[in-house]
């Protein structure tokens, strides 16, 4: 699904700079994400984040053990400074071995650390587009991470128990559409969307 030395490092960065580009005006802003405003999308990233780390770790307990899906992430009051530094903690417990081998448990889920290194990657991915959107920023995820988020997301559409894709339903794109347009599509967004 991934190589097990991918690092989070790069595409963790573009995030932090979206975040760093984010103004206040904009926090109520609407984003891909339907039921998110920009403020519960900078929320949500500071919650995954923290998850994937002790996910990475085998620290497991609330934090690995919550869904997403369980309420809607508030922002934390920090942001600006906790953020950054989650995704920090993020990138260096992912940039050891020992996280992407055995079994660990992420929103509640048990699965491979493999895997669950392919999803940390495919959420920084996805989530850094919805950010760009939502804010007006240009966006250039990290290539390593694109082709290892473009791997989960292809790989959960032809599972016919996930019914067409992990978090809603693929929106049909041209086979020779970008490789971003086809990983965004692929996670149930429209490549199109504009705020």
């Amino acid at each position: 699904m991934t190589d097990p030395t991918l690092d989070l490092g790069p595409q963790a960065l573009i995030v932090a700079r979206l975040v760093a580009g984010v103004t206040e005006r904009q926090l109520d802003d609407v984003t891909p994400c339907p039921a998110y405003a920009v403020h519960h999308l900078l929320g949500h990233l500071g919650g995954l984040a923290v998850a994937f780390r002790d996910a990475g770790r085998k620290d497991l307990g609330a934090r690995t053990d919550t869904s997403p899906d369980s309420a809607v992430p508030e922002i934390a009051p920090d942001w600006r400074a906790s953020l950054p530094k989650a995704l920090d903690e993020l990138v260096e417990v992912w940039r050891h071995p020992a996280a992407w081998a055995g079994e660990t448990r992420a929103g509640g889920v048990s699965l491979p650390g493999a895997v669950a290194g392919a999803v940390a990657a495919d959420e920084l991915v996805v989530h850094g587009w919805d950010l760009a959107r939502a804010t007006g920023q240009e966006y250039e995820p990290d290539a390593a991470a694109l082709h290892a988020s473009y791997g989960f997301l292809a790989a959960a559409a032809q599972d016919p128990g996930r019914g067409g894709g992990v978090f809603g339903p693929v929106v049909r794109t041209p086979d020779d559409a970008p490789l971003l347009d086809r990983v965004i599509a692929l996670s149930g967004r429209d490549p199109g969307w504009k705020s």
